[in-house]
């Protein structure tokens, strides 16, 4: 499909980003732990859905990740039961710093579905070690591909990171969703970056 070139208005009330999709094929080489991280992850069985929303919440909020509060009850639990959707909290101390997401459930494939830290814990290494952790896990599976996505509403030096730890870039889509601050997904007080129109 050709697209023409120059700016496409939204309509108010719309959000639109791009996302790139990244894979890998092979497991990369171990990257050490930086020094100072010292989070702990740990799996959360089936959570609660109301525990999986505040902790995707607090770490998607300001990059107005939506899709998970999006859902109804029914299907948010389906996902949250299923065994083959993994979903770690990153800790330290008693404070859950970060949140991971592993879905196995396309074959021999897995999907990051979701990586991040909240704000406070950006620059700490505890990122590297997240990514350290994730990427031991998926590879531990029998799979032959590791693949994510970012888009340009996530953190700015997300995409670089990712292509560190082992990702190169292979799918460039636009996203187009109603902005979650405006139909009560996320308070209007999130990504204050983002203009609300």
């Amino acid at each position: 499909m050709r697209l023409p070139d120059g700016y496409i208005d939204l309509p108010a009330g719309k959000l639109a980003n791009v996302a790139t999709s990244l894979e890998m094929h092979e497991r990369p080489a171990p990257r050490p732990d930086p020094p100072g991280a010292a989070g702990t992850l740990t799996r959360l069985e089936n959570p609660d859905p109301d525990r999986y929303r505040r902790l995707f919440r607090r770490v998607g909020g300001p990059y107005l990740w939506s899709s998970r509060l999006a859902l109804g009850e029914e299907a948010l639990a389906r996902i949250l039961a299923d065994p083959r959707v993994e979903i770690y909290a990153l800790k330290s101390d008693d404070d859950e710093i970060g949140f991971l997401e592993l879905d196995f459930r396309f074959g021999d494939e897995c999907e990051i579905a979701f990586f991040g830290l909240v704000e406070s814990a950006i620059g700490s290494g505890n990122g590297r070690l997240l990514m350290n952790r994730a990427i031991e896990r998926a590879w531990s599976q029998p799979i032959r591909r590791l693949w994510m996505h970012t888009c340009t509403l996530d953190h700015p030096d997300a995409m670089a990171f990712y292509v560190r730890s082992g990702f190169r870039p292979f799918k460039r889509q636009i996203e187009l969703y109603d902005d979650p601050r405006l139909i009560g997904l996320l308070p209007r007080t999130a990504a204050p970056q983002v203009p609300l129109l």
